[in-house]
């Protein structure tokens, strides 16, 4: 892992967005979801919520799986962080949750899909994306309603049936109580 861990910063909030780990970027700008894949994740929920992304930054607490950029792979893109990286990170996250309490858990994208929900990961992400499941962990538990990483590189959420699944998930989060509550 390069960088130094990037973090959302102190939002006290019942909703948990989960990300896999920062890109390149992030730790220079010092948040999470700072460059192109953030663009579009902010305005799925301003188009969903009319949340611009100083609302959201303010309103659902960001975490990672893990807190620190893994590197590039050597045939580009981001490396996927391994699970040794993933384990040694997972105390962090279990120790927010812990203090938060969530009532609502936001994974995006496949490697935080599986931190909180192991049983489906192996699954499609058209058996996964569009739905709310619920799950535990730290002794904690929560509802949980997966996003498609909204990466350029994917094209899933751009093309059917990823863009009505995500849109469907995203009707469900506009529903939550917590998401209610954040207002």
């Amino acid at each position: 892992m390069e960088s130094t861990p990037v973090s959302g910063g102190p939002v006290a909030s019942r909703i948990l967005h989960l990300g896999q780990a920062p890109g390149d970027k992030e730790p220079r700008f010092g948040r999470p979801f700072a460059w192109t894949a953030g663009k579009t994740l902010f305005r799925w929920f301003f188009d969903a919520l009319g949340w611009t992304e100083a609302d959201y930054r303010a309103r659902i607490y960001m975490a990672a799986v893990c807190r620190c950029f893994p590197g590039k792979r050597p045939t580009g893109g981001d490396r996927v962080p391994a699970p040794d990286e993933v384990a040694n990170c997972a105390p962090w996250l279990d120790a927010e949750i812990q203090l938060l309490q969530p009532t609502l858990v936001l994974p995006i994208g496949r490697l935080a899909i599986g931190e909180v929900l192991p049983e489906v990961v192996t699954r499609r992400l058209e058996d996964i994306i569009g739905q709310a499941f619920r799950s535990e962990r730290a002794g904690c538990a929560f509802d949980v309603i997966p996003l498609p990483h909204p990466s350029g590189a994917s094209p899933w959420p751009r093309m059917e049936p990823g863009r009505t699944l995500l849109g469907r998930a995203m009707a469900l989060i506009a529903q939550h109580p917590a998401v209610q509550a954040a207002g």
